[in-house]
């Protein structure tokens, strides 16, 4: 037995209105754990996205290390879990050290410099790109959107029509 991850999400802005109300209702977790050695490092961050939760949903920022110490811990069995993400780097680290995941929904990646828009809510670098390809491979949906009840898009096939396959 291994934690029930319910949903794994990349979303820069990690706990937000969308995510702690509608995700957290549509996929019935217990708790959000948000996965990034930043802002598990940041107080302030930390103390802010704890209050960002939903009332009756516990949320905990941890490390990269910590979530896969956690993932095999049998006091963690079956405990339903939303994994958020800033970024496909800290995802593709935590799935090649053993976290399985079968899907990873993409809800929102700020356009910042040298990054190109392949949705009008995700923009990629050639690293990002990278990432998502390495994590397709391991046979891993990438579905992009931004609640759940949107149409799921495969986030591979919107990086070839963008012509960002390396």
């Amino acid at each position: 037995m291994v934690m029930d991850v319910r949903l794994a999400r990349i979303d820069d802005r990690l706990i937000h209105g969308q995510v702690a109300t509608v995700w957290s209702k549509a996929t019935g977790v217990e708790r959000i754990l948000v996965v990034s050695d930043e802002v598990a490092h940041d107080e302030l961050r930390k103390f802010l996205l704890k209050q960002a939760a939903p009332p009756g949903i516990k949320s905990n920022v941890i490390t990269k290390k910590k979530m896969v110490e956690i993932y095999h811990d049998q006091l963690f069995d079956q405990l339903r879990v939303m994994l958020l993400f800033a970024t496909p780097q800290d995802v593709l680290e935590i799935v090649e050290s053993g976290v399985g995941l079968k899907s990873i929904n993409i809800g929102g990646m700020r356009f910042l410099e040298g990054k190109k828009m392949v949705t009008n809510f995700i923009s990629l670098n050639e690293d990002d790109v990278k990432c998502f390809l390495k994590l397709a491979e391991y046979g891993i949906e990438l579905e992009t959107r931004k609640v759940p009840t949107d149409r799921k898009n495969d986030l591979i096939q919107q990086i070839q029509k963008e012509k960002m396959l390396p």
